[in-house]
Order: structure tokens, then C-alpha cells, then sequence
């Protein structure tokens, strides 16, 4: 899972970056990508640490990559098509536009306006993909009437691309006109950047906080308000500290968390959950996985010789106390390949190779 974080310059999107990621920004390299693994916080393996007393905890981690800047007056400002083939590459987006005033940190084209800066954002986008969309129909176009026996496949393509192009011309992303699924699974290739899910990020002041989000993006998963500068403090501070800073301003959870489980959601993943002696583990799996392609995550023989997934809901252990207490209970189910993980299940492979 690999999420890029986007914005203008003075936006505050580096900021933002080191309060997900915790890397000071004496650490970062500004004119390279930065990358950081940031842990998905699954506070359910608490219980599993205290059940089943593993060696090990161990979450899932998504990653997050902050863009080099670029200098306000370039062509390329948000810097979007210059890194288009990193951003092609990512599961999300995170857009982060600025609502702050500062003296000392000039805005963008002069004046603060997040919501101009969003629109700008979403047009670079909707041009790229624009771009990628006709390249392609032009040489469909030119290939179709030679087509042999992949005709069939080239023009259920083109219909689709020509579809996606009159969205993008009306200044709809794709997310809103592709179908999931196999439609979904045909344009994965062109790594258009307005199918990807999107979390909005406005960044406040210290003055603004407490106040509702100033506005809203219809095509965003997610809109959250963040002070980036004071995210900034939380996360270098030591938990006892944190905790009265926070609720001084009346900040209710880190930016980091807020943000994280933003993009989990934004990417519809569930959490699948394992425990033993040796290690309790968070699994990411997108919804709609089964039993048998969830063993075949953890390891390939699992799902090869795969019998039965013993599986017991989050709540149903919680409420039993114990593995053996849930099983008197009649809370563990033996489920085939074909059963849909739920989020919160803690799954054993039952198998044999």
C-alpha cells in the first residue's frame, strides 16, 4: 500500500508527511522522494497480546511518499507532471491544500484560497489522465481495423476508454464513472491519477482549531482538517506530554492515526487478524476477500493445502474472555474456502500440504 501526498508549494504537504511519518525534516531529503513505513494502529491486538501472550505483536504498515518540492513560478508547480510515473504507481492520494495565514510563509499565487488550490490540484489531474486517455483511444483507432482475434477485447477497451475521456471532458473523475470490478481491473494499467482514491487534507491553524472543515470535496473518501505544525510537536513528544498538550488545544487523536486509517478506508481494506504463541499480526485484505485467498497472504502451502478457516469474530473472543471459552460458547466457526473475511476476524488456517 503505497500512498503519495500532493500539494502546491507553502502548502504545508512536507509538514504533513513528518507528522504522518514521525522523520524530522532536518532527515528529508528535499530534492529526492522521501519514503516512510508508517504502522496501520490496530488497537484490537491488544486483546490478542493479553489472550494469547505471542512473543510478537505486529501491524500492518502502509507507505507514504512526500514528492520533491518545486519552486513557485515553475511551470510544473504542484509538481504532478513531473513525478507522474511515481504517482502512477501509488494506491491513493493524499491533496493537501492550505487554509493558514502566515506573515512569514507566503501563499500560494500570493493569496490563501484552498479551495482554488483544489480545483487546480483536480485540474492537473483531470489533464494528465486526459492526456493518457486520448493517446491510447488515437492508437486503438489506428490498430482496430487490422485486429485479429483480439478485436472483441480492443473494442470493449476503446468504448470504455472513450467513456472515461467524455468524463474527464465534463471534469468527472473516473472514480465516478468506472465501474468496479472488471472495468476497474482493465485501466489498472494506465495508472490514471483520478481513479485513484483520494483523502483531502486542509491545512489549519492553531487559530481554526475546533471549527468544522472548511469545506468539503465531493469526490474525496475523506476530508480531514489538520494543523501541521503542531502535528509536527505532538508526534516528537513523549506519550504522558502528548496527551495534556493535546488536550489543551483539543486535539481528540494524532493527525498520524486520523490520516492513516483515512487511506485504509479510501483503499476499502478490512483487518484480518492472527494470534498465536509466537506472534499476534494485523493482515490488511481489500473486502471481499475469502478464506482461501487470505491463507494464501500469509503463505502460499496454506492456501495450497487449505482444509478449513477457524474463525472467531473480534467481538465474540472480547466478549468470551478466552479462545477455549468462545469455543464452549459456540462463537468459532470451521468456514470453507469460499467464506468472505469479515473485518475483525481472527483466522487459523487449518491445513495440510
Amino acid at each position: 500500500m503505497r500512498v503519495a501526498i500532493v500539494g502546491f508549494p507553502f502548502s504545508g504537504k512536507t509538514a504533513v508527511f513528518t507528522a504522518v511519518s514521525g522523520v524530522p525534516a532536518a532527515h528529508l531529503r528535499p530534492a529526492e522522494e522521501n519514503l516512510a513505513a508508517v504502522r496501520i494502529p490496530e488497537p484490537r491486538l491488544d486483546l490478542l497480546e493479553k489472550v494469547f501472550k505471542p512473543r510478537k505483536r505486529t501491524e500492518a504498515t502502509m507507505d507514504f511518499i512526500d514528492l520533491p518540492g518545486s519552486r513557485e513560478g515553475d511551470v510544473e508547480e504542484a509538481g504532478l507532471a513531473k513525478h507522474l510515473p511515481t504517482l502512477r504507481q501509488v494506491d491513493a492520494l493524499v491533496l493537501v491544500v492550505r487554509a493558514f495565514k502566515s506573515e512569514s510563509v507566503p501563499g500560494h499565487r500570493v493569496s490563501v484560497d484552498p479551495q482554488r488550490d483544489l480545483g487546480q490540484l483536480r485540474d492537473e489531474m483531470l489533464v494528465a489522465d486526459l492526456t493518457t486517455c486520448a493517446n491510447r483511444i488515437e492508437k486503438l483507432e489506428k490498430t482496430l481495423p487490422k485486429a485479429g482475434k483480439d478485436r472483441d477485447v480492443l473494442k470493449h477497451e476503446l468504448e470504455l476508454l472513450q467513456r472515461c475521456q467524455n468524463a474527464l471532458e465534463h471534469e468527472k473523475p473516473l472514480t465516478a464513472v468506472v465501474r468496479p470490478g472488471d472495468e476497474e481491473k482493465m485501466l489498472r494499467s494506465f495508472g490514471f491519477l483520478t481513479q485513484r482514491p483520494i483523502t483531502l487534507v486542509v491545512n489549519v491553524g492553531e487559530d481554526q482549531l475546533g471549527r468544522d472543515v472548511p469545506f468539503r470535496d465531493p469526490h474525496a473518501t475523506a476530508t480531514l482538517a489538520v494543523c501541521a505544525t503542531l502535528e509536527t510537536e505532538l508526534i516528537r513528544m513523549e506519550p504522558a506530554d502528548r496527551r495534556a498538550f493535546m488536550a489543551e488545544y483539543g486535539v481528540q487523536a494524532l493527525a498520524r492515526d486520523r490520516l492513516v486509517r483515512a487511506c485504509f478506508d479510501a483503499l476499502g481494506l478490512i483487518t484480518m487478524l492472527t494470534a498465536g504463541p509466537e506472534e499476534a499480526r494485523a493482515w490488511p485484505l481489500p473486502r471481499g476477500t475469502t478464506a482461501v485467498e487470505a491463507a494464501a497472504k500469509i503463505h502460499t502451502d496454506l492456501a495450497r493445502g487449505f482444509i478449513k478457516a477457524e474463525t472467531v469474530a473480534y467481538d465474540d473472543l472480547r466478549a468470551a474472555g478466552s479462545l477455549r471459552d468462545a469455543k464452549a460458547a459456540g462463537k468459532v466457526r470451521l468456514e470453507p474456502k469460499s467464506y468472505v473475511v469479515q473485518d475483525g476476524d481472527i483466522i487459523t488456517i487449518k491445513f495440510n500440504v
